[in-house]
């Protein structure tokens, strides 16, 4: 499913510089900006590394700006905003965008056309810009100007001068080090000269940082100009790298990373666009801890490492595309990491760019933990090391949860799962303003206790095939239990769907997605009718063709857009915000509930969906759990189980 943009749209400012493309390294690094090459957020640059991957995000290249010198004449290809102006406005010249395996732009100007390339190296921060000239009335000059912000991703740059000057190039390779702290940058143009010119070019303007509220104007810094003399037919491979690219070939990489994702698609047991473009999309989450780990990054530009994403997504971005092995690294480095019956929020410290103590603030995520380690074993019947590994984890967090444990969670005489204490949010609608939690869901929240039902259920599965056969017997008798207790509880017979949430005598009846797990979890909790009920209520008044809304419109608390300063959005995110991940239980809810009905709707729902994909914002749920359901539920396929 080629994402293909003409003139009309990219010589259209607006249009082009409101979509966005992004490569991903494989390390939680990256490459992105605009169609049109302005840079609309701080976070947009041609090389943002992972320092410590997958965190320490510095945006080391922000930009490199072309200019083609023919018969005379000038044509800067770069596009930038400053305070009242773009300049230059090359996406005057931008005839065509196309985003298949990489990104593709191609340029007319000056009777010159060129084609330029855009690709991440998998494993490395390095990033490939590659250049073929398609057409071209003689000899012309390309130059390149390359821009450095070198900053934390979440910073902004101003001119200062303690940056060094340096600008040391041999052998077509330009040397940067412009702070002490910063990894060295290292710019490979071969055959170009190089005319050192360091200056700092000022008030770059980012216009989305500036509609969310923040700082929005940023300084950077240009060491000179590169230079070579090319004509029709030939090509140039730049290479961007933390690493010294000497004795490296660009197009050599290229055709390395261009197997590496070929290989991706062929794994896949649909081979259809849709699979194929939410399969491309998938391999950008999953990335290195160290040598020998892997883990999800939760989105692009600033997300890290969030166990309840990492838990949620894995069986889309990991076992419906066939990364079994991936998929067990993951779980392993989860599984080890519980404390207290928690997963902590991610492994690599208090956010994806500080280290510190982990925190644990989710009572979800270790029931996540369930659904993730059932669904690898149906995928890969990898009983040794679900036993060896899983196992002694999900014991583990039964018994915390049955003790109870951090948060005030804990379990209830009537055998279901109540959390919440102070101003800590425990679920995914976790939003905060000034510390205070927007939607505190304290007691029995409904999804919360669909999870309860499955990790008894999965646990009381798992036990009989691989452990104890009287614990899963005692485990089956409590998981009855517990499908009794949920409906007495949680049914809304006036309303005809579930309570969000039950506190003591309280019972919050908003009409939020959260109910959708009780149908679309691989242990259902409720009987036929009330789902079927359930699932028109969340149809007539949650779902739209892009998501589920996080709450009714006719709720006094609803907000309509998502939008304005950090406030104002945290406001609104789960108080009627539409959420694309929540389609994937909502199309399993589907063939659940209404089988090959059902199974139609979902997929006329999905093909509305497809013209939308291309603007999604990168988060890894979205992705996977579109394409988990696409593939288990849509098309009824299992992943291909490796042999043993």
């Amino acid at each position: 499913m080629s994402i293909q943009l003409d003139r009309e749209i990219t010589q259209d400012f607006a249009r082009a510089a409101g979509l966005e493309w992004l490569e991903t390294n494989g390390l939680g690094g990256w490459a992105g900006t605009t169609v049109a090459g302005l840079h609309s957020r701080r976070y947009h640059g041609l090389l943002v590394a992972a320092t410590q991957p997958p965190a320490g995000r510095t945006v080391l290249l922000s930009r490199l700006d072309e200019t083609l010198h023919v018969e005379g004449e000038s044509f800067d290809l770069g596009c930038n905003q400053f305070p009242g102006a773009v300049a230059p406005r090359g996406y005057e010249y931008l005839t065509s965008f196309r985003k298949d395996l990489f990104p593709v732009f191609e340029y007319e100007a000056g009777g010159v056309k060129l084609r330029k390339t855009v690709a991440a190296v998998d494993g490395e921060n390095t990033t490939l810009v590659l250049y073929e000239v398609v057409e071209a009335p003689g000899p012309f000059v390309l130059s390149l100007r390359p821009f450095l912000a070198a900053r934390d991703q979440h910073a902004l740059a101003a001119a200062n001068g303690a940056l060094s000057q340096e600008t040391p190039f041999a052998d077509g390779v330009l040397r940067l080090r412009p702070y002490p702290e910063v990894p060295e940058l290292f710019v490979a143009v071969p055959g170009a000269e190089f005319r050192s010119n360091p200056h700092w070019w000022y008030r770059f303007e980012y216009e989305l940082d500036r509609r969310r509220g923040f700082d929005f104007q940023e300084d950077l810094w240009t060491p000179g100009v590169f230079g070579l003399e090319l004509a029709h037919g030939d090509r140039l491979g730049v290479i961007v790298s933390t690493g010294n690219p000497a004795r490296r070939d660009a197009f050599a990489l290229f055709d390395k990373e261009r197997k590496r994702r070929e290989k991706i698609l062929k794994a896949l047991p649909v081979q259809d666009e849709l699979a194929r473009f939410l399969a491309l999309a998938a391999d950008g989450f999953v990335v290195r801890r160290g040598p020998s780990q892997r883990t999800v990054v939760a989105g692009y530009p600033w997300f890290g490492e969030r166990s309840r994403d990492t838990m949620i997504a894995l069986p889309g971005l990991c076992l419906v595309t066939g990364r079994f092995e991936d998929a067990k690294k993951i779980l392993r480095a989860f599984a080890k990491s519980l404390h207290k019956g928690l997963l902590p929020d991610q492994l690599s410290g208090k956010s994806a760019e500080k280290g510190g103590e982990p925190e644990y603030t989710s009572v979800d995520a270790s029931l996540w933990l369930f659904v993730a380690a059932w669904k690898y074993l149906q995928a890969t019947g990898d009983e040794a090391f679900v036993r060896d590994t899983l196992l002694p984890a999900l014991r583990k967090v039964i018994r915390t949860y049955d003790r109870g444990t951090l948060h005030g969670i804990r379990i209830e005489e009537d055998g279901l799962l109540a959390a919440g204490e102070g101003n800590v949010p425990l679920t995914w609608m976790d939003g905060r303003i000034g510390g205070r939690p927007m939607t505190p869901r304290h007691g029995k929240a409904v999804e919360v206790n669909a999870l309860w039902f499955n990790a008894l259920s999965i646990l009381a599965g798992i036990e009989a095939r691989l452990g104890d056969a009287a614990a899963a017997r005692t485990l089956t008798q409590r998981a009855g239990r517990i499908h009794r207790r949920f409906q007495e509880v949680f049914w809304n017979e006036e309303a005809g769907y579930l309570y969000d949430v039950v506190n003591g005598d309280e019972r919050d009846a908003a009409l939020r997605p959260n109910q959708i797990f009780a149908l679309s979890l691989p242990f259902p909790v409720l009987p036929r009718p009330k789902a079927t009920r359930v699932l028109a209520a969340v149809e007539e008044r949650l779902y739209t063709p892009v998501g589920l809304r996080t709450l009714a419109p006719d709720h006094p608390d609803y907000h309509a857009a998502y939008e304005g300063d950090p406030q104002s959005r945290e406001s609104a995110d789960h108080q009627g915000t539409v959420w694309s991940w929540l389609l994937g239980p909502y199309f399993t809810a589907l063939v659940r509930v209404q089988g090959a009905a059902g199974r139609r709707k979902a997929l006329a729902a999905l093909a509305e969906l497809r013209p939308r994909l291309g603007d999604c914002i990168a988060r890894a749920w979205s992705v996977a759990e579109v394409l988990r359901a696409y593939v288990e539920d849509l098309q009824a396929l299992a992943p291909k189980r490796k042999r043993r």
